[in-house]
């Protein structure tokens, strides 16, 4: 390993790469820097690539570190080593970008030394960008809910993968969920898979009503959500071995199903996964051996349509779909249309109000915007001690904090689901605090 006044290069399987700034404090949490994750990635390059690895990958970016603001970059930097694969990725707004494709050990140390802590890949191989080989299974829970219900689902999740003929592989996402991949041949288009991942979604909540749900709109949901939308097309998630921006520096942890009662996400960080890889090797080192069929959860898709379910919302920035639901939250929906009164009826006492006026499924009000979660979460704290009796009455999942993604960066909106707040104590909507960030400029970013 060389090094100078600015710079220290390190060795990944025989190629060199300079960190730049390798002092710079990523995780002021734990105080690990810019070469402490270049060496992590060269520690678990063998595992990491079996995730991320011969996949385009978005480059989510954490300049100032974690609690910094961080940048999504689709575009693979115009200044890159000429070893450095790409290939042209076409997304659903008609952009195409050149995203970049790690192929060796030398790939993740340059990603780390743009501040890439995590490795978002595709679902989909280089050489055909059309058919996902994954299909992906994100439990996602809800605030309040504990790793042991995640673990509950996740027993649901393999029981049910198991009776459709499908091999199922664990992984911690690294923060308080979990997701299992199915390694799947390619033969279907990114619709069928998420329409089976919406099918199998649905028969997990079938299976365990109380514990896991289905339902794409936060106001609805409890227990564990099963995210079928991560299978839609440009959607990724964090890959197996990845860096999450947690303050403890945790990672993404692929696991034996025998681990998993016995384990805590906390267990595996930056610091504790080299020798765990070290001495157990890559737990999914065999999934590539297991492509499996969807023909099952595509016959199941297609009776639960016999049934009356039909497609459910997609992702904001896709286009509406044939099939599709109204796009439109449960609290935010107008009712039915009254029938118009006979024209006897007008202009008597029998008036009847106009239908069009919105009545809330959910008693939702909107808090706090912020570009940052940080203030944000502060303006719920001020909303909390204007009104202690209410909040008082809160549960974990009442309060909505919504992640919503620009073009380049994400800002944070929290609402609060007044449901479980007596009628007499509900607060009535206030001004936003802090307001949209969308009117706030913000300095421009430079993909490069």
């Amino acid at each position: 390993m060389a090094s100078n006044a600015d710079s220290i290069v390190v060795n990944a399987a025989g190629r060199d790469v300079a960190i730049s700034n390798p002092g710079k404090v990523l995780f002021p949490g734990t105080g690990h820097t810019k070469l402490d994750l270049a060496r992590y990635y060269v520690a678990v390059a063998e595992g990491a690539l079996g995730g991320a690895g011969g996949r385009p990958n978005v480059l989510v970016r954490y300049p100032n570190g974690v609690g910094g603001e961080f940048f999504y970059q689709k575009r693979a930097p115009h200044s890159r080593p000429d070893w450095i694969e790409v290939v042209a990725l076409s997304f659903p707004s008609g952009r195409i970008a050149e995203e970049v494709v790690p192929r060796e050990a030398a790939a993740l140390v340059w990603m780390a030394n743009l501040a890439c802590l995590e490795l978002h890949p595709h679902p989909v191989r280089a050489d055909d960008l059309d058919h996902p080989d994954e299909l992906r299974v994100d439990l996602d829970p809800v605030p309040g809910v504990t790793w042991g219900q995640v673990r509950e689902v996740a027993g649901v999740v393999r029981a049910a993968l198991q009776d459709f003929g499908l091999v199922g592989w664990p992984k911690t996402s690294g923060s308080r969920g979990m997701h299992v991949y199915v390694r799947i041949e390619r033969r279907w288009t990114f619709s069928e898979v998420r329409r089976a991942a919406l099918a199998f979604a649905r028969e997990v909540e079938r299976r365990a009503p109380a514990v896991a749900t289905s339902k794409w709109w936060k106001e609805e949901r409890h227990g564990v959500f099963l995210d079928y939308n991560q299978n839609a097309k440009d959607r990724t998630i964090a890959a197996a071995y990845s860096v999450r921006p947690t303050p403890d520096a945790r990672v993404s942890a692929p696991l034996a199903w025998d681990e998993i009662d016995a384990c805590d996400p906390r267990d595996f960080t930056l610091a504790t996964m080299p020798s765990r890889f070290a001495a157990v090797g890559d737990r999914h080192a065999a999934m590539d051996a297991q492509p499996c069929s969807l023909a099952t959860l595509l016959d199941l898709s297609a009776r639960q349509e016999r049934d009356g379910l039909g497609d459910a919302p997609w992702p904001p920035h896709f286009r509406k779909q044939a099939g599709e639901p109204p796009r439109v939250q449960p609290s935010r929906r107008a009712p039915a249309r009254s029938p118009r009164p006979s024209p006897a009826l007008r202009g008597s006492g029998d008036r009847r109000p106009a239908a069009a006026r919105r009545i809330s499924r959910y008693p939702l009000i909107e808090v706090s915007r912020g570009q940052r979660k940080e203030d944000a979460l502060a303006g719920l704290e001020r909303w909390r001690s204007r009104h202690p009796d209410a909040a008082a009455h809160l549960a974990p999942a009442d309060v909505l904090v919504d992640a919503m993604r620009g073009r380049f960066a994400t800002w944070t909106r929290v609402r609060v689901n007044l449901q479980h707040v007596p009628e007499a104590l509900r607060p009535a909507q206030e001004p936003i605090d802090p307001g949209d960030p969308r009117r706030i400029p913000s300095r421009s970013r430079k993909e490069s």
